[in-house]
C-alpha cells in the first residue's frame, strides 16, 4: 500500500511541476491532496519496515515524531478531499474559474489546520502512542480519561464531520444544479463515499473508545481501520487524478518525453 500510493501520488506531483497546462488553481487542491497522500504512504512505510523487525526502533521521540507526521498528514488528507469537493462546486456551479488567491489561502488553510491539531497531542490536550500491536504510533484512544475523551471528541466534529458534510453537501447541489442538464462532468457520489469508508472505520473507533473501553476488542481487530485508511492515498490518486485527461495526459508527457514532443 505505502509502495502504490508513493508512486501514484509521485506521478501525480511530478506531473504538475513539470507540465505548464497543468498548473492551475484547481489542480493546486489535487496537488495539495496528492501531497498529503504521499506523507500517509511514507508514514505507512515506516510502520511497514517496523513490522517487518516486529518492534518500534525508534524510540520515545521517533514515536511521537511518527504519530504527529500521520496525523497531520491524515487531517490534510480529509480536509483536502473536501476542498476539492468545494471547488468543483464552486467551479460547475458558478461558472467561474477558481482563481489563485482562492486556492492557495484554501491550501493553506488545510495545512496550518491540520499542523495545528496533530501538534495539540504534543502539547498535552491528547496523547501520541504506540498502536496496539507495537510497531508504529498514532493518536492514543485506550485511556479513557476526561482529557482524551474531550480531544478525540472535538477533533473527530471539526475534522471529520465537518469535512464530510462540506463533502456530501457540495456534490449534492453540484448533482441538483447540474442534473437539469443531464450531463454530471464529475462522480458526484463516489468522492463522498470513499472518504466515509475509508476514514470513517477509524472516526467510529475513536468515538466509540470514548464511550466504552476498547480493551476486549482484539489488537489485530484493532488495526483494521488503519490498514483501510493506509489505503486512500491509491484510491484517491485513482478518483481524483488518473481520470483527469489533462492529468493523465501530464503523467503520459512525463514518462514519455520524447514522443509527447513528435506529437
Amino acid at each position: 500500500m505505502a509502495l502504490s500510493g508513493l508512486s501514484l501520488n509521485g506521478l501525480t506531483i511530478f506531473s504538475f511541476c513539470k507540465t505548464p497546462d497543468l498548473q492551475t488553481p484547481s489542480n493546486l487542491l489535487v496537488l495539495s491532496l496528492a501531497l498529503a497522500d504521499s506523507g500517509i504512504s511514507l508514514n505507512a512505510l515506516v510502520a511497514a519496515v517496523s513490522s517487518l523487525l516486529r518492534r518500534w526502533p525508534y524510540g520515545s521521540e521517533g514515536c511521537q515524531a511518527h504519530g504527529f507526521q500521520g496525523f497531520a498528514v491524515a487531517l490534510a488528507s480529509i480536509c483536502g478531499s473536501a476542498a476539492i469537493a468545494w471547488g468543483r462546486y464552486h467551479h460547475y456551479c458558478t461558472r467561474r474559474q477558481l482563481a489563485w488567491n482562492t486556492a492557495i489561502p484554501l491550501v493553506l488553510f488545510v495545512w496550518l489546520s491540520s499542523a495545528f491539531w496533530a501538534s495539540l497531542p504534543l502539547m498535552g490536550w491528547g496523547h501520541y502512542d504506540y498502536e496496539p500491536l507495537g510497531t508504529c504510533c498514532t493518536l492514543d484512544y485506550s485511556r479513557g480519561d476526561r482529557n482524551e475523551i474531550s480531544f478525540l471528541f472535538t477533533m473527530a466534529f471539526f475534522n471529520f464531520l465537518v469535512p464530510l458534510f462540506i463533502t456530501l453537501t457540495s456534490y449534492r447541489l453540484m448533482e441538483h444544479k447540474l442534473s437539469r442538464s443531464g450531463h454530471l462532468p464529475v462522480n458526484t457520489t463516489l468522492p463522498g463515499r470513499m472518504l466515509l469508508l475509508g476514514w470513517g472505520p477509524y472516526a467510529l473507533l475513536y468515538l466509540y473508545a470514548t464511550v466504552a473501553d476498547v480493551g476486549f476488542i482484539s489488537p489485530k481487530l484493532q488495526m483494521v481501520p488503519a490498514l483501510i485508511a493506509k489505503t486512500m492515498p491509491t484510491v484517491n490518486a485513482i478518483n481524483y487524478a488518473l481520470p483527469s485527461e489533462m492529468i493523465y495526459r501530464g503523467i503520459w508527457q512525463c514518462l514519455s518525453p520524447q514522443k509527447s514532443k513528435q506529437n
